[in-house]
């Protein structure tokens, strides 16, 4: 079936690299410095990523530049697709769609820039199934439509193991750090309106994350949904909770476990975990 629409997303997604192929899903990669050393993201090694933080080597992310759409929007252009569809990481986090824009302003066919106001998994879900409807032959305002309702529908839950990491991007206090890591204060962070913001919070780990299955598990509703956990350096808590996650929904349609990206990890340091749930009616 000819396919009338391209879908590019960036590395931040955490897309299965075996589902990006197969739906053709193109991926951006953000760049990340570590020390004194710049790579797109997928060439840093995460052991190596955590024991630099925990080091206190300089850690800083940055988005694609411009010629890395460029070349991924031609090469969709080339294919004799109708438009291009390109869904990316909140703007209230990072300036990549502002570098996708740079480069659509330069290709032939429509290219739409998609704010997802999300990141991680729950960018990735809908990513994909925006990419699921396009492989079907879907017009552009079909998948558009399929697109818009996943974003709508997903929640993005986030559990730090310090607070020390968001202190040191600027998402909270030294104060409130300090505070935090005394009384073992572990917070639930949720996507909202594009920014981190805090939901939860609870002393010591186990009941922080109990808090945040708990509203996963009400916010996936009772349908089919998608379910996510994504980790930092944190693979064994990360299936513990996928398992009580998908112990009390039932109709899980697909179950993802994966490192979350490194771009992700730099902001919220090792042992932070990751949690969406996509709605997957429509």
């Amino acid at each position: 079936m000819r396919r009338r629409v391209a879908i590019v997303t960036d590395s931040t997604a955490s897309v299965p690299l075996d589902v990006a192929d197969r739906l053709g899903i193109s991926i951006v990669q953000l760049e990340l410095t570590v020390g004194d050393e710049q790579n797109d993201e997928r060439r840093v090694l995460h052991p190596q990523m955590a024991e630099a933080m925990r080091n206190n080597v300089p850690v800083t992310t940055n988005p694609p530049p411009p010629p890395a759409f460029y070349w991924n929007y031609a090469d969709a252009a080339a294919s004799g697709v109708e438009a291009i569809i390109s869904i990316h990481i909140s703007e209230g986090m990072s300036q990549t769609c502002q570098s996708a824009r740079i480069a659509a302003a330069e290709i032939g066919v429509p290219v739409y820039v998609v704010d997802a106001r999300l990141t991680g998994l729950s960018l990735g879900f809908p990513v994909i199934a925006a990419a699921e409807a396009a492989a079907s032959g879907a017009t552009p305002h079909d998948v558009m439509n399929v697109l818009e309702h996943r974003l709508r529908s997903t929640t993005q839950l986030l559990y730090v193991d310090t607070l020390e990491y968001l202190q040191r991007s600027g998402r909270i206090g030294r104060a409130q750090a300090w505070v935090g890591e005394a009384l073992s204060i572990k917070p639930v962070l949720i996507m909202k309106d594009g920014v981190i913001d805090q939901l939860h919070k609870a002393i010591g780990p186990e009941r922080a994350l109990r808090k945040a299955v708990a509203t996963a598990v009400e916010r996936a509703g009772r349908g089919p949904v998608d379910v996510g956990v994504e980790h930092f350096e944190a693979a064994d808590r990360a299936k513990q909770v996928l398992d009580a996650l998908c112990s009390q929904l039932p109709q899980v349609r697909r179950v993802t476990l994966e490192e979350t990206s490194a771009i992700i990890g730099a902001h919220t340091g090792p042992g932070a975990l990751g949690i969406a749930v996509s709605p997957a009616s429509f």
